[in-house]
């Protein structure tokens, strides 16, 4: 047992001792030890409830032979930091929490893991971690939010932000904004549509690292719990048979999870999220790959904020099991890949059902016959620019207008309140990178409010930083290299045309290559001044957006 290196022998008499100051008996400690991080905060309404979940991790590993303890990890609620310096520190938190439990699990020579996340970046910080790490793991998420229903029309946290552009707009009156405001958000959970959080736990069960079940199932079923209770005996199992993180993210398993990514029009965070999971499992994967996976792949269901379904929806109609099964029958999986079941993902699905065909669609009645995100190039964005294609309307698939150019993000939502943004304009955010903000902030304030004033349908915006899974519209992100690495996002001026056409994969600045070359001669990229501590240090060691936003090794 790797647990021995703490326990085991005439010199760890201190060391059984401290184990014994916890509670713990020599039956207990003569057992696997297995470590549960637990992400449980006051904070995020998807994190409230995890002791719930950690109770039962415990129970089915007590059950099954194990020890288990735990131990925490941090959290940051995008909703709650976004459109302030808050979201400075969400993306730098994924970094934090691999580094964290890395830090726990060599301290303390655990046995086996079982990761309990929920939300953003805590799910893709542990998932990096795991495969850091290499030791049996399990996921286990707390499970979506149910969706707010109000006069028969079902409402996401979404629904929220881009109320603030109706009211601003003279839409809705401040009692409806105040009755959205009591009632978005009915209870605990990841929140309810395709955003960030759900991606993300959706793409951790198509992985192999969580169970069946993991991504939909709602936070308040009592099927919550028993897949905890499951997670913590198969945890066990793991151990037995050492399997561990790298034998279940593979290239093809990668591949799984950008297949099911594509069908289930995730956030365009899964982009940056599985590079840098990929970086850490030490396989290959770049933009190329991933626009190509998505070229292959069907558009197979549309969940808020692309429609009203939500996760709940999805979850009745046989959940991500039911999408990975229609993939199947086209070839678009790998099936002979394993599982923390300790079965392949064929064997896994031979109990998938597809409940609800209108909800989980075939190929032939897809939404459209490539993937719901899209990778662009072009003078622009070099390196690659990402959009969530499958929640931009159709007329604004192919567009061309006057740049109106802001450095920061507070400037345009400034700008977009005030109404002095117009049909036919092209917004650029910059200076929101990685290096450039730092810290690469989600921007949900400024879409929302394009989409609740009626902008989505004539107005694109483009930048170097990124999007909660939330937005909608043509919002075109992680343009790689951002504006502090000298990209030419920084040298775009007011009025300049951009021309977008996300069908072709383009992004170009419409202006001549003489100009372009005058303006380099005297650009000087803007630097923000950050506090000293980790945006100081993030700045310094993180990478573009295109490679994942890693830290340099």
């Amino acid at each position: 047992m790797r647990s021995d290196l703490m326990k085991k022998g005439l010199t760890r008499v201190p060391h059984r001792g401290l184990f014994k100051a916890v509670g713990l008996t020599d039956e207990e400690l003569a057992k696997p030890i297995v470590g549960i991080v637990n992400s449980q905060n006051d904070i995020i309404p998807g994190h409230v409830h995890l002791d719930s979940i950690a109770e039962a991790v415990k129970a089915g590993t007590l059950a099954h032979g194990g020890t288990p303890l735990v131990f925490p990890a941090i959290g940051v609620c995008d909703g709650i930091a976004m459109g302030h310096d808050g979201m400075r520190y969400s993306l730098v938190s994924r970094e934090h929490i691999a580094d964290s439990v890395e830090i726990m699990a060599m301290a303390h020579p655990f046995d086996a893991l079982v990761f309990i996340p929920n939300c953003d970046k805590i799910i893709p910080g542990m998932i990096m971690a795991a495969l850091r790490l290499n030791i049996p793991s399990i996921f286990v998420s707390g499970g979506p939010m149910l969706p707010t229903v109000k006069g028969g029309k079902k409402l996401t946290l979404s629904s929220a932000f881009e109320a603030v552009g109706e009211a601003a707009v003279g839409k809705i009156s401040e009692k409806d904004l105040k009755d959205i405001e009591d009632a978005i958000c009915p209870g605990c959970g990841s929140c309810a549509g395709m955003f960030t959080a759900n991606s993300m736990n959706c793409m951790t069960e198509a992985v192999g690292l969580g169970l069946p079940g993991n991504g939909t199932v709602p936070a308040v079923s009592a099927a919550r719990i028993r897949l905890a209770k499951l997670a913590g005996k198969l945890i066990m199992s793991l151990y037995e048979k050492n399997i561990r993180p790298r034998d279940i993210v593979t290239a093809d398993s990668l591949f799984n999870s950008l297949s099911a990514d594509m069908a289930l029009g995730c956030s365009s965070n899964t982009v940056l999220h599985l590079l840098a999971i990929a970086h850490e499992a030490g396989i290959k994967m770049d933009l190329e790959l991933i626009n190509s996976i998505s070229k292959a792949t069907p558009h197979l269901v549309k969940l808020s904020p692309a429609s009203p379904n939500t996760l709940a929806d999805l979850d009745q109609a046989g959940g991500v099991q039911a999408v990975l099964k229609e993939l199947a029958k086209i070839g678009r999986l790998k099936t002979d890949c394993i599982t923390v079941t300790g079965k392949t993902v064929g064997e896994n699905l031979k109990e998938a059902q597809n409940l609800d065909p209108e909800l989980v669609r075939d190929k032939e009645r897809a939404y459209s016959p490539d993937g719901g995100l899209a990778i662009l190039w072009g003078n622009i964005a070099p390196d690659g620019a990402v959009v969530k294609k499958g929640a931009v309307l159709p007329e604004m698939m192919v567009h061309a207008g006057p740049a109106r150019v802001f450095d920061q993000e507070e400037d345009c939502t400034e700008a977009l309140l005030a109404g002095k943004i117009k049909p036919g304009d092209v917004i650029v955010i910059r200076y929101e990178g990685p290096k450039g903000g730092p810290g690469m902030r989600e921007m949900l304030t400024p879409t929302a409010t394009l989409a609740g004033s009626g902008l989505d349908k004539s107005v694109a915006l483009i930048t170097d930083g990124r999007f909660s899974g939330a937005s909608r519209g043509a919002s075109i992100g992680h343009i790689s290299p951002e504006a502090a690495a000298g990209g030419l996002i920084g040298l775009i001026e007011e009025g300049d045309r951009i021309s977008i056409d996300i069908p072709n994969n383009k992004l170009e600045l419409l202006v001549d290559e003489k100009t372009i070359e005058e303006r380099r001669k005297v650009f000087k990229p803007l630097v923000k001044p950050v506090p000293r501590g980790c945006l100081s240090r993030y700045r310094k060691m993180v990478t573009s957006a295109n490679t994942g936003a890693i830290l340099e090794d």
